[in-house]
């Protein structure tokens, strides 16, 4: 009796780790990989979800390939995500060595600066396009008050603008995330190291580029490969504020894909294409991690 007591317990023991895990595991399966798998089914279908299910094998992934206006899409999102990321890093660094140092109302600042993290991705593109509207807009108010244009330019509305704008409130929305990150990189790094340098004469650039930047390598490394791959995939911004429009000038993939789902009921293209996205992205981060990693 007693060994069978005792062989329970081990077995309890064994199997406690698992349970804890057990909800996670499921969640991710019912969430992600399940989806995942659903859609890379569809994309080998000529499908209305419904009733029709015609097989048509690796059609719809060379269609992508040829598809200009996929093709088209997928340039602007590198171009989106690029300029996005950019900003996200100038912006997250100025801000971090700022907060980082002794100023008065450091807390009030963090605070302040930390808010569009905060707001919801509708909530800011709303706003931005109240800021930005051609009639009332306070954009246009400002410049029109103080004499720098006659008339409203409908800065949403046309193509010449559009992109910048949405690629300038995107920097906005996201910068908050990469300043506390380097932020709290920034605070863990010995000042030590900082007064030994300055002893031996090194400037503030070489300071930042032998101290700071090493210091912040993994640090680096993370934020960059999931702000590239979550810019990568941007959505909601970009289709509340523009819809990909006007014309093609915001047609990002994640809105060329949605729009051959839900507007054109290409289930199979779209599929197909969001396949190609899921590849990209785990490509962004595989290079990123080869090419930064702690040799």
């Amino acid at each position: 009796m007693d060994e069978t007591m005792r062989k329970r317990a081990r077995l309890k023991t064994r199997l406690t780790p698992y349970g804890f895990i057990l909800p996670a595991c499921l969640t991710i399966l019912l969430l992600v990989v399940y989806p995942i798998l659903y859609g890379i089914y569809i994309s080998f279908f000529d499908t209305n979800l419904v009733n029709r299910w015609n097989f048509v094998g690796l059609r719809y992934y060379l269609q992508a390939l040829t598809d200009t206006s996929f093709l088209h899409s997928l340039w602007m999102t590198v171009i989106f995500t690029v300029s996005v990321v950019a900003g996200h890093f100038i912006l997250g660094f100025i801000f971090a060595s700022i907060l980082n140092m002794d100023i008065r109302l450091r807390t009030i600042f963090r605070g302040i600066l930390i808010l569009p993290w905060l707001f919801p991705d509708v909530v800011i593109a709303y706003l931005f396009k109240w800021i930005l509207n051609t009639q009332g807009g306070i954009v246009n108010e400002l410049l029109m008050h103080f004499g720098l244009i006659s008339d409203p330019i409908g800065w949403l509305s046309t193509s010449a603008t559009a992109f910048p704008c949405v690629i300038l409130v995107s920097i906005w929305k996201g910068y908050p995330l990469v300043m506390v990150q380097i932020l709290a990189g920034i605070q863990t790094i010995s000042t030590d190291m900082y007064e030994a340098a300055e002893i031996d004469g090194a400037t503030m650039m070489q300071k930042f580029r032998y101290i700071t930047i090493p210091a912040l390598k993994p640090i680096l490394t993370t934020i960059l490969i999931l702000d590239t791959v979550w810019v990568f995939k941007q959505f909601t911004l970009i289709w509340l504020m523009t819809s990909g429009g006007p014309g093609s000038s915001t047609m990002v993939s994640a809105i060329e894909i949605y729009k051959n789902a839900f507007s054109y009921f290409k289930y199979g293209l779209a599929s197909a294409q969001s396949v190609y996205i899921l590849v990209i992205c785990y490509l962004i981060g595989v290079v990123f991690r080869r090419l930064l990693r702690d040799d």
